[in-house]
């Protein structure tokens, strides 16, 4: 019945931090060096005036040139930072790589087998560059969008970071699609250049990607190299006028690269939505207000400290994954998990074991993954040391007061507090966390 169903969503408890939680949080810290007394006063102020404070976190931010103006608003133009000079690779790379972080691991990567790699900052910078260079000899310009079609490995930050570290766009296909979604998605944005792998493994099944991508080849008439990372060692066949093998291009390219000075408002990415209310609508995001954007809400939200190993549990081929495993957490200096795989792969207890071999502190899920594991019940985070965790995130559709409270109690020990986050595609990064405690109606103070 309709009245039993509401019922079952509504949950009236307050589960609120510790105070020693909150006066150590990044949140918390900042508005004490401005003599803000509490989030009310910060929510009033910001909304007074939220020039002051998105020209307050853009500071944090380093700027090949200063903006004159915070924001230009012209219905229903909008520009952010107006006349400023910003690349959002610096940011998230270039600035860590010569310094104390470039021994830091930004990236921590497992596939399913269990297969293990890692890359520091300074590691990072170098492949980054490296792959620009690749990209920049076969004749990518600022402008120019290269299309990804790759699995959950390290190659696709890589590609990522590189194309915007020159100026190109990138548009990413999420690579449980079919690949029709990848030719429709490269004849939209003219690209020149694709990028694929020979393949990957799911559920100790290899899925073949090259070869599915060869089949719409001839139906993207503007594509002259295709680029592929032999990742699954599964055989292909390689035509000599267009393919170009990753690691080939990446032994001949050199270090040294500059970064492309970007005007904040010059595109980074092309994201298509999930399609789920329609035909998907290519989303384009920018360098300086994403950017800006991101960092400030992984920051405030997820509260991420240098000491954090951080593990957003999505899919690089969705906006959280772009925006909270590639962009933000490296702009923040963080130490990210990677895992190309299911989560109940072996078994139920994959993600538990990871978060106990990695010592995970701030763990990021869906609703979705947090059900699946209820039914699998408690033995199995039981079965592993997870009291490395501090702080625990969901993400996508609003969580019902019963998973909450699982997530809560089991994983979080009743001592974790839950960032139940409310976004889309387009929006780029959270919006305000409150309206997603409303969306569950469970009450959670944070």
């Amino acid at each position: 019945m309709p009245g039993d169903l509401d019922s079952l969503l509504k949950e009236k408890r307050i589960f609120k931090p510790s105070m020693e939680f909150v006066k150590d949080s990044n949140i918390y810290k900042w508005m004490e060096k401005r003599n803000i007394t509490d989030y009310d006063e910060l929510l009033k102020l910001a909304e007074n005036d939220p020039e002051w404070f998105w020209d307050e976190l853009s500071h944090e931010l380093e700027w090949f040139e200063p903006y004159t103006k915070t924001f230009n608003w012209n219905p229903p133009h909008a520009e952010w930072f107006v006349n400023g000079k910003f690349n959002i690779v610096h940011n998230a790379v270039d600035r860590h790589a010569p310094g104390e972080q470039k021994d830091k691991k930004a990236f921590i990567w497992e596939g399913e087998s269990g297969e293990v790699r890692s890359l520091t900052y300074k590691q990072l910078q170098m492949q980054v560059n490296k792959f620009a260079n690749v990209l920049r000899d076969i004749g990518v310009k600022k402008g120019d969008t290269v299309s990804i079609y790759l699995p959950m490995i390290l190659e696709l930050p890589i590609a990522m970071l590189a194309c915007a570290k020159i100026g190109a766009i990138h548009s990413v296909v999420f690579s449980g699609f079919w690949a029709k979604a990848f030719q429709e998605r490269i004849n939209d944005a003219d690209s020149k250049v694709a990028i694929t792998a020979d393949g990957f493994t799911r559920r100790g099944k290899q899925i073949c990607l090259k070869e599915n991508v060869d089949v719409i080849l001839g139906n993207t008439p503007s594509i002259q190299k295709l680029i592929v990372v032999e990742h699954a060692k599964i055989p292909v066949e390689m035509d000599s006028n267009r393919d170009i093998w990753w690691h080939e291009a990446m032994e001949k390219a050199v270090f040294e690269c500059a970064t492309e000075e970007m005007d904040p408002e010059d595109p980074l990415f092309i994201l298509y939505t999930s399609g789920t209310t329609g035909k998907p609508k290519g989303v384009v995001h920018v360098h300086g207000g994403y950017g800006v954007g991101v960092y400030t809400t992984l920051k405030f939200v997820f509260d991420i400290k240098p000491e954090d190993t951080w593990w957003c549990a999505a899919d690089i081929g969705w906006i959280t994954g772009h925006s909270y495993i590639v962009y933000a957490p490296l702009m923040m200096g963080a130490t990210s998990v990677i895992y190309e795989g299911t989560p109940d792969y072996p078994d139920p207890g994959r993600v538990w074991s990871m978060i106990e071999k990695y010592n995970v502190s701030v763990f990021y899920t869906a609703p979705t993954t947090v059900r699946m594991f209820m039914k699998f019940g408690e033995k199995w985070p039981e079965k592993y040391d997870i009291s490395s965790l501090r702080l625990l995130g969901s993400v996508g559709e609003p969580i019902n007061p019963e998973a909450w409270i699982w997530y809560h109690e089991v994983i979080g020990k009743s001592r974790c507090p839950i960032m139940d986050t409310w976004w889309q595609t387009e929006t780029g990064m959270h919006l305000n966390h409150a309206v997603a405690h409303l969306r569950s109606k469970t009450r959670v103070c944070c």
